[in-house]
């Protein structure tokens, strides 16, 4: 009983300091040093959320460009990798759909990041060579000039690491967004 008490305190003091203190502390600085990321990079079209820059979403519409596969639906709150093996049969099956709703052929091999999805099923972002085998599907669906959409999808593109990791990358949302915008 001599001990309870203060390891009471001490447990009390803990929990403020490491738990409330810590989280105070970093969302603070969160808020402060990185407003737009802290509070989930929601975009907004004229005035309406319509997505985060950090959340892949699904796009089904032959005129937008479609995000990587999600094992998790594309629902934020289930974030996961799917966990099976290479060796799956259900892995396999669903490697099989996604190519063939690409129309991929041997003569026109599908970028391998439109088949696999993310370890977190969320990754909002395609390879640049992702977004230029859509293109003219996007380009065909919308009764653009390929070129027009190509073009697009390069000044979409960027390096997410410099020098670090140069291979570039696109936003699918924004891309899409750039899309709609297009058609305005």
């Amino acid at each position: 009983m001599t001990y309870l008490l203060p390891s009471l305190r001490l447990w009390l003091v803990t929990m403020l300091v490491c738990v409330v203190g810590y989280a105070a502390l970093v969302y603070g600085l969160a808020q402060t040093f990185a407003p737009y990321r802290a509070n989930a990079s929601i975009i907004e079209v004229d005035g309406r959320a319509v997505g985060s820059e950090l959340v892949a979403q699904d796009f089904t519409s032959a005129g937008y460009f479609w995000p990587r596969p999600s094992a998790a639906d594309y629902d934020g709150m289930g974030a996961a990798g799917s966990n099976l093996s290479p060796t799956s049969q259900d892995l396999a099956a669903r490697a099989a759909e996604t190519v063939a709703r690409y129309g991929a052929t041997p003569d026109n091999p599908i970028p391998a990041d439109l088949v696999a999805a993310s370890g977190g099923g969320l990754d909002p972002h395609i390879s640049l060579a992702g977004a230029l085998y859509q293109a003219e599907r996007v380009a065909e669906a919308r009764g653009l000039p390929v070129g027009r959409v190509r073009d697009l999808v390069q000044d979409a593109a960027f390096a997410p690491g410099s020098i670090f990791a140069p291979e570039p990358i696109v936003n699918v949302l924004q891309l899409n967004l750039a899309l709609d915008r297009l058609a305005q």
